[in-house]
């Protein structure tokens, strides 16, 4: 808990997802809830629930555009949620501080997916997810702690 990862992706629906399914099982099985905040595309609920994610778990809300960050970071700040999974559109380095540090006072755990490589981030994990035929190419951008550049592939029929 209480770190913040972002997920960039060239493109939505490239498989990114999948990688926080194993979580939202978890959690969701434990009675807790994860927030999605402006999602790009509705989540397939019998993708979901095939997935073993208690769909009544999943709560989705679409602020106003306007709204998002400081949506996003209430959220954080809250423990009510075990899991924030957000799509903020257009981020600065400043903001992301203020997304981990509201991770640090709410313990929560936070997903920023984004399209876009933040050039000063202070988040804890950052992964740049790709699509590549069958697999999901995963590059650690940033790992605290580590400075390895690591790349993954994941074939998608195993996430």
């Amino acid at each position: 808990a209480n770190a913040l990862t972002e997920i960039i992706s060239p493109v939505w629906g490239a498989g990114e997802l999948q990688l926080v399914l194993p979580l939202l099982r978890d959690i969701s099985t434990q009675g807790r809830s994860a927030l999605w905040i402006s999602p790009p595309c509705i989540p397939y609920a019998p993708a979901l629930a095939n997935a073993g994610v208690d769909i009544a778990r999943m709560i989705i809300v679409t602020p106003p555009t306007s709204e998002i960050l400081w949506g996003i970071e209430k959220a954080l700040q809250s423990s009510a949620c075990a899991v924030v999974l957000a799509w903020p559109g257009a981020l600065s380095g400043k903001h992301i501080r203020r997304l981990q540090l509201a991770c640090i006072t709410g313990q929560t755990l936070g997903f920023l997916f984004h399209q876009r490589h933040i050039r000063h981030s202070c988040a804890m994990l950052r992964l740049r997810a790709e699509a590549d035929d069958d697999a999901l190419t995963l590059t650690v951008l940033k790992a605290r702690g580590s400075y390895r550049h690591d790349h993954i592939r994941l074939p998608l029929e195993s996430l």
